[in-house]
This record gives C-alpha cells, structure tokens and sequence, in this order.
C-alpha cells in the first residue's frame, strides 16, 4: 500500500503562490533539491491538477537542456519514471510520457490506486490537494518553508478544514529553509 503525500513550497506565512501566482521566491537551492531528489525516491504516481501540470511538464525534456548540474538531471529523470494523472476539464490533451488525463477527481478511485499501489504517490497542488484532503486520503504533509512572507496569495491549505497532525520530522537547510513533516493523529 502507497502513501498519499502532499507536499509544497510554502512562505513562512502559509502561501504556494503570491497574490500574483508567483513562486520564483521558493526556487529550492541545490541542497534542498538534492533533498527532495532523496525524499521522492519512493514516489512512483504524481497526482495534478492543470495548473501543477503546465508546471511540472518541464521535467520532460529538462534532461535535454545543456549544462544542467547533477541533482537536477537526476530529478529530472525521476520524474519522467513516474506515472502522472492529470484532473483537468479543460486540457485536451497531455504531453509527457507515462501520463493520462482524467476529468474528475474521484476519492474512491484514488483511495484504490493507494491500495494496490507498490510506492508512494503524490497530490500536487493545492487545489486538486484540497479535494484529497477533505476525502482523508492525504497520509502526510510535507511543507518546505523558505524563509520570506509573502503577505498573501494561494494558501497550502484549503480553508474550513480542520486537522490535528503529528510532527513526525523536522529539518533545517543552511539557507534557512525548514521541512516539516506531519501526519494526521491517529
């Protein structure tokens, strides 16, 4: 059985995004992203929503790209390795290999794939998250803080939710960022 993990970016202030969809502000450096690189390992489905996707499809092809350091090819190539679903009603199509596109999320379907699942999964986004957090799916919060608020913007989570967590793990970064990580209290 697979884990359902939603993990972001967030400023210390609570926010994925600025008011203006920003987020160039939670660029992880290479330590944080040889971390991460790590801490996915088990992850063999990525969970998007439309917006995450257009995001992420980067990975793709970034492998392509002339001088890219080490941690960055081999994230690269992870993320290729991974199956993708896609929730959109307004993509017609997806680009990335080892993708599908379903028009709805449905927390049946999802608390299924955990099942029979043989890794870990993600849900990415915190609009397609926010679903799978007011279904229960969700086995653990991983929240990256940079240092910086941002006064506003796309929250981590959704509002009218209401949970009690466990920290299970905490680490610091020496550009000052922070993992948290939380579970739901049993």
């Amino acid at each position: 059985m697979g884990k359902l993990i939603y993990s972001m970016i967030t400023s210390l202030d609570g926010y994925v995004a600025d008011e203006r969809g920003d987020f160039a502000w939670g660029e992880p450096d290479e330590e944080a992203h040889r971390y991460v690189n790590e801490l996915t390992r088990s992850v063999g489905t990525y969970l998007y929503g439309r917006r995450m996707y257009e995001t992420m499809v980067y990975w793709e092809t970034a492998d392509t790209l002339p001088g890219q350091p080490p941690y960055v090819l081999d994230w690269a190539r992870q993320w290729q390795a991974a199956d993708k679903i896609v929730y959109s009603t307004t993509l017609d199509s997806v680009s990335s290999a080892r993708t599908r596109l379903e028009r709805e999320f449905d927390p049946a379907a999802v608390r299924r794939l955990k099942e029979t699942a043989g890794h870990d999964l993600t849900v990415d986004g915190p609009g397609l998250a926010a679903h799978a957090i007011r279904a229960g799916l969700v086995d653990e919060y991983h929240q990256f803080l940079a240092p910086v608020v941002v006064g506003g913007g796309t929250r981590f989570f959704p509002d009218h939710v209401r949970l009690n967590l466990e920290t299970v793990g905490i680490r610091q970064f020496a550009n000052g960022w922070l993992h948290l990580r939380h579970r739901p209290k049993p």
